[in-house]
């Protein structure tokens, strides 16, 4: 499963969790303006705006988990298992197959509501990219430095919500993730009062107990509010590095370690890479599960008028530096 965030100081940041049993392969990969995408009802789109972010490049074709455009639009794609949906072909829509629907958007708007616009008249087609990699059910997090929306195609249709926090996992559907905020309303990153009866004599006994009843598992509802909490009490310094520190530190809260979710299979699932982008800059930052060292990649020092898919493999091992 996953986590998505966003995050403002002086610039704009968007980022995610990736948690999975394995890995297709993933490499940081940005795709210039005139690499053409040729979707498979919609036409083609031979100019477009360039775009950064993780993905599986098969056929050279950039399946993207996120991505940023050059204009500060960012998207993330998470599990939505056993309440996505998708149909076939609709007249006077534009239909769009599910593994389409990054470049399809990063590709045109420049804004959360250009996106919210080009949503509102969207086709899922239940179609997969080819018979070796099954459909995925998704649900999307689109963001820039105004505002976030969360897009989830269920068997009613297409649903966008306003997403005033920032923040996506996977299941229950987001309308169900946020009610579920009423039940910590009382959580608070400052030492409780006592409240618990008159004439009691109750005290702090440790600093932070005013997150007492915050979930500290792993479930995808209790990764929200963790994430919510954490992004919501956030502070830090404008500059680059305290703000990039920052977003992995919220990231970090929600982190899935190898051996605490176990699969029907016997294998089990872990934070394979988290990621930060400045959106307004257009800088990919990285960690892998274990490599804990921030390592990024700048848009912006590579030709994004070409028409070649620029690719960068994840560095997995991890980085130590030695200070004697």
């Amino acid at each position: 499963m996953c986590t998505a965030a966003t995050y403002q100081t002086k610039d704009f940041y968007f980022g995610r969790t990736l948690d999975y049993d394995f890995s297709y392969g993933d490499e940081v990969t940005i795709t210039p303006r005139n690499y053409p995408f040729h979707f498979r009802e919609a036409g083609s789109m031979e100019t477009h705006f360039a775009m950064i972010g993780m993905a599986y490049v098969t056929k050279d074709y950039p399946l993207y988990h996120e991505a940023v455009n050059e204009k500060g639009l960012g998207i993330a794609g998470l599990n939505f298992v056993g309440n996505a949906a998708s149909w076939k072909h609709k007249d006077g829509v534009d239909n769009i197959a599910q593994f389409e629907v990054i470049p399809w958007i990063l590709g045109q708007c420049a804004t959360v509501e250009e996106a919210r616009t080009l949503v509102e008249k969207m086709n899922l087609l239940d179609m997969s990219f080819d018979d070796t990699l099954p459909m995925a059910q998704l649900h999307w997090i689109i963001a820039d430095k105004r505002g976030a929306i969360t897009v989830e195609a269920v068997k009613d249709g297409i649903r966008i919500y306003e997403n005033p926090v920032g923040i996506l996992t996977n299941n229950p559907p987001f309308d169900r993730q946020m009610f579920a905020l009423n039940n910590y309303m009382h959580l608070s990153a400052k030492s409780p009062t006592n409240t618990f009866a008159d004439g009691l004599e109750l005290e702090c006994y440790s600093r932070g107990m005013g997150a007492i009843g915050l979930p500290g598992d792993l479930s995808s509802q209790s990764r929200f509010v963790r994430a919510v909490f954490v992004k919501m009490n956030s502070i830090s310094g404008e500059g680059e590095k305290e703000s990039v520190s920052q977003f992995f530190h919220i990231l970090n809260a929600v982190d899935q370690q190898r051996g605490c979710c176990e699969l029907d299979d016997g294998k089990y699932e872990i934070t394979i890479y988290t990621c930060c982008c400045n959106a307004d800059k257009g800088i990919y930052y990285y960690t892998a599960y274990d490599n804990h060292q921030i390592t990024a990649v700048d848009m912006h020092r590579e030709d994004l008028n070409g028409t070649v898919l620029m690719k960068y493999p994840v560095i997995k091992e991890e980085q130590i530096r030695m200070q004697n």
